[in-house]
This record gives C-alpha cells, sequence and structure tokens, in this order.
C-alpha cells in the first residue's frame, strides 16, 4: 500500500510541478527534454532492462513502429497536459488522464474482439459523461472567452485520447514479449531525442533554470511509473486494487489540491464529472463483486 500512496503523491505532484512552471517562469518544454534524459537514466539504473531486447530490434520488428510511436506520443502528449494544467486546472487535468484507463477497454472491445459486458457498458457509459462534464464550462464561463473554453475542451480531450493510445501501445508492447523496462527505456530516450529536435527546430534560448527543474520533473515523472510497478508487485493477488486506487487516489487528490491549494473553481457540472469518474472506475473494477455478493450476474 505505501508504494500505491507515494505512486498517487508522485502523479499529482508532476501536476502541481506544471501548474507552478509559469508561475517561476519555467519553460515547460525545456523541462520536459531534460526529464526524459532523467527518467531513461533512472531506468537503466534502477529497472536493469534487458538492452539485447533493444539491439535486436530491426526494420521487419513488429514492436519497432510501437516504440516510434510513443517516442513521439509521450513528449507531445506531455506538452499537451503541460497547456491543459495551466488552463483547465489539475482537477479536470489529473481526471481526464486517469478516465484514459477506458480507452484500452475501448480498444478491448473493437480491435481484440472482448465480449461487452453489462458492467463495462455501465463504466464506458459513465466515463463518457464524466468526460463530457469536466470539458463543459457553465454559461459565464463561455461568455468571457469561448474560444479559450474550445482551446481548454480541446487540451483535456488531447489528454484523455493521447494517455489512452499510450497504454494501448505499452500492453501491445508487452504482448508481443518485449520486457516492459526495455521499451520504456527506449521510449524515453527517443522521446528525449524528439523533443530536443523540437527545441532546436525552434531555436530555442535555453534557460538554465527551465532545464535543471527538467530533473525534478524527471524524477517525479519516473518515481511515479516505479512505485505503481513495485505496487503491482506487493500487491499481485489484488492488481484491480491497484488500478482502482491509482485512478481514484490520483482524481481525488488531485481535486483536493487543485480546491485547497490552488484555488481551483470548478462548476457544478465540473464537480459531477468528478464524481462519475470516480464511479466509473469503481464500476470497472468492484460492480461484479457487488453484484455477486447481491446475486445477480452481469
Amino acid at each position: 500500500m505505501n508504494y500505491l500512496i507515494l505512486a498517487i503523491l508522485a502523479s499529482v505532484a508532476v501536476s502541481v510541478f506544471l501548474k507552478l512552471a509559469r508561475t517561476y517562469h519555467i519553460q515547460t518544454e525545456q523541462a520536459i527534454f531534460v526529464n526524459y534524459s532523467v527518467a531513461a537514466s533512472a531506468t537503466y539504473f534502477f529497472l536493469t532492462p534487458d538492452i539485447t531486447a533493444l539491439t535486436s530490434l530491426n526494420l521487419q520488428s513488429p514492436a519497432l513502429p510501437i516504440i516510434l510511436a510513443l517516442g513521439v506520443l509521450l513528449p507531445s502528449i506531455f506538452i499537451v497536459m503541460a497547456h491543459a494544467v495551466r488552463h483547465a486546472g489539475i482537477i479536470k487535468t489529473d481526471a481526464a488522464q486517469r478516465l484514459a484507463l477506458f480507452i484500452p477497454i475501448l480498444a478491448a472491445l473493437t480491435i481484440f474482439d472482448e465480449a461487452l459486458t453489462l458492467q463495462k457498458k455501465i463504466g464506458l457509459g459513465l466515463a463518457f459523461a464524466a468526460l463530457f462534464c469536466l470539458i463543459t464550462k457553465s454559461s459565464s464561463s463561455k461568455s468571457r472567452g469561448a474560444s479559450n473554453a474550445g482551446a481548454v475542451a480541446l487540451c483535456l480531450i488531447a489528454v484523455w485520447l493521447g494517455f489512452g493510445i499510450i497504454d494501448v501501445l505499452f500492453k501491445q508492447t508487452a504482448k508481443m514479449g518485449s520486457a516492459f523496462p526495455a521499451t520504456l527505456l527506449a521510449a524515453f530516450v527517443l522521446s528525449g531525442a524528439v523533443m530536443l529536435v523540437y527545441l532546436l527546430a525552434k531555436r530555442t534560448a535555453w534557460h538554465a533554470t527551465s532545464l535543471a527543474s527538467g530533473i525534478i520533473l524527471g524524477a517525479l515523472n519516473f518515481a511515479n511509473i516505479w512505485c505503481y510497478v513495485r505496487a503491482h508487485q506487493a500487491m499481485k493477488d489484488t492488481p484491480t486494487t491497484v488500478f482502482a486506487g491509482m485512478n481514484v487516489g490520483v482524481i481525488a487528490l488531485g481535486a483536493i489540491v487543485g480546491a485547497v491549494v490552488f484555488r481551483e473553481r470548478i462548476s457544478r457540472l465540473n464537480m459531477l464529472g468528478i464524481v462519475l469518474a470516480i464511479s466509473a472506475i469503481g464500476c470497472l473494477f468492484y460492480l461484479d463483486k457487488l453484484a455477486s455478493m447481491l446475486g445477480f450476474a452481469l
């Protein structure tokens, strides 16, 4: 349980970092670049990946296009997430990120022909309702800036879609037999290279504080992943507890930090979205057990 709590804290801490970036004049793109160097180094030393799994890759390898996709998507979505946290706030961004859990479920149902049970139908319905409530602004907010409201909604949808697709790619890579640490290392290295090319193409004026802050971001990013993996190892007999605990914990803690620390204001509809998000995740993992206790079959 300690690892799960640490993973939740690290995940929300990443959002807090991105929220504070503008206040401390941190250029997030440069911090994200350094973040991948730190995360790759930590992955190499702490997760001890099997490097031979990477050296054996070739153009015909089915894992290669997935790793390439991760290398582009990881930094891209990180940048979008930074914009979402800055303009939509921690509460909505963390909820949208955790609702990405349902993208792999949709993929399983549509691509891998998994059966659509009543439990999954209810969970997916709640998830889409939650996303709608999260991205919908009140009429007063819309009147203050309709174009900005649209951009914020697009950022939240991109966070939801992006993290969900990344999850599907990781699951597919693992399914092909590639070791998770080796895949993670390759993705981090490639992501760092993509960010470097992007920054050089922009003729970025390098900022020492932003680069140094990337060490903190990288440490938090890796800590989130490492503690989450260790939580699964420590609680291997109850994986649903880890899945549900992580997602609900991040949404709940993100809501508390956003509201109390940063005074983020959300409408009643947005708050309903938070409740629906937690309900959707709880439904996915525990509705069948509740139905079984009551003598129903889903």
